[in-house]
């Protein structure tokens, strides 16, 4: 087992054409990481996941070497029209817009140039910075709305292994421009592997994000994805997640309203099974007046499943008006599963509206009892309890469409499949 993963150096000699600036990016990111090895619970932002330790449970080795599989056919989601991109384990393989203005969305193979995004406290991050060669970067025109969905198909191949994957993926909405997503992970791989994320998505002025994330199935992925996301004035960022299905999952999310009237909502629903861990880890900074954020996440949680939420709302002194909701709340079916809840306001303004709370417990007894009467066994009653807890997220959905794909796919891993 792995008990301290470091990275060669003659790793980073093996990219090529980079600039010296670039190179010294990549190397100190290295040094960071290498000097502090995989998180671990003394870390205030991990002492609910421990990583270092889940690292050296699980696996044997991890292989940095990139897996560049062959493009292959894709089966794309018939129950909607849309736009699509493929990603086979990070690369961009292909993309189309056909219901589109092509010449208003530019879409390439991640190129970073920006060297001077240093973290000083997520690992991971350091790891990524130096390792990553793989993701996407997409360009939406000034006036310009999406007619289709764009569903991003995150696939990964089953030549996975003990790999850890490093991408790193950039969205830009131009002003008064309207995008929506579909993160759609594919997993192929038998075996357990890690992929290590870094996103950025920028809204400008009056712009409008609406994304949703979920699993195909079930599997033996370790996932950990931080996101950066700025929000300009007026903008609007919605997103709904549904993350259940990997046996780790860490979602660290960073929302920064930068511009007045911005709105940030985000929602959650997921059902955690046996060994399953995940946490959801959210901090919205209110930096300016007259700005919105709205949270709620919920989770159902089986046999010796963990389940993990930080969040923090930040108002800084300057950010009068603000207007700040925060919620989690968990169901429990079994006495081995464990929920930990740590919410946080920091407020420096006088004149805001902030509230936040956690609830969690089992399953009402009563309710049950009552859906036995009514001629349901006991599993039945307790799967639809569950439907009926987390369809409250999936209701928020517009899109009929996408709504019953949305569905489909939780009722699946509410029966188990």
């Amino acid at each position: 087992m792995i008990n301290n993963f470091k990275v060669n150096s003659n790793e980073i000699d093996k990219f090529k054409k980079i600039s010296k600036q670039e190179k010294e990016f990549r190397i100190k990111n290295l040094n960071l990481f290498n000097k502090n090895g995989f998180p671990n619970n003394k870390s205030e932002d991990w002492k609910f996941s421990d990583l270092r330790d889940i690292v050296s449970k699980n696996f044997k080795k991890l292989d940095v070497q990139i897996i560049n599989s062959k493009s292959k056919n894709t089966t794309l989601i018939k129950n909607f029209d849309h736009n699509f991109l493929v990603l086979i384990n990070g690369n961009l393989s292909s993309s189309n817009f056909d219901f589109e203005e092509k010449n208003k969305i530019k879409i390439k193979n991640f190129y970073n140039d920006n060297f001077s995004d240093i973290n000083k406290y997520n690992p991971l991050i350091h790891l990524n910075h130096a390792l990553s060669d793989t993701g996407y970067s997409l360009e939406i025109a000034d006036n310009y709305k999406f007619k289709k969905t764009l569903v991003i198909y995150n696939i990964f191949t089953k030549e996975l292994n003990e790999n850890i994957l490093n991408s790193r993926n950039k969205i830009q909405i131009g002003k008064n421009s309207e995008l929506h997503t579909i993160d759609l992970v594919v997993n192929e791989s038998k075996n357990k592997f890690m992929n290590n994320v870094y996103e950025n998505v920028i809204l400008k002025e009056n712009a409008i994000y609406k994304n949703i994330c979920i699993q195909n199935e079930k599997s033996d992925g370790f996932f950990h994805k931080f996101s950066k996301n700025t929000l300009s004035s007026k903008s609007k960022y919605s997103s709904f997640i549904f993350p259940s299905g990997l046996k780790f999952n860490k979602l660290d999310l960073e929302f920064n309203l930068e511009g007045e009237g911005s709105e940030c909502n985000l929602q959650a629903a997921s059902l955690l099974n046996k060994n399953d861990h995940q946490e959801i880890k959210t901090r919205i900074n209110h930096l300016v007046p007259n700005c919105k954020s709205y949270q709620i996440v919920k989770n159902v949680l089986n046999t010796e499943s963990k389940g993990v939420y930080q969040g923090k709302i930040f108002v800084k002194d300057i950010a009068q008006k603000t207007d700040a909701y925060q919620l989690s709340k968990a169901l429990l079916l079994n006495d081995n599963s464990e929920f930990n809840s740590k919410p946080e306001l920091e407020i420096y303004a006088d004149d805001v509206k902030c509230s936040h709370g956690s609830t969690s417990g089992s399953i009402d007894e009563t309710s049950i009892y009552y859906l036995m009467s009514r001629g349901l066994n006991r599993e039945e009653s307790v799967r639809l309890l569950v439907s009926g807890f987390l369809n409250e997220i999936i209701e928020m959905i517009k899109s009929n469409s996408i709504k019953k794909f949305v569905q489909k796919k939780i009722e699946e891993q509410i029966h188990g499949n």
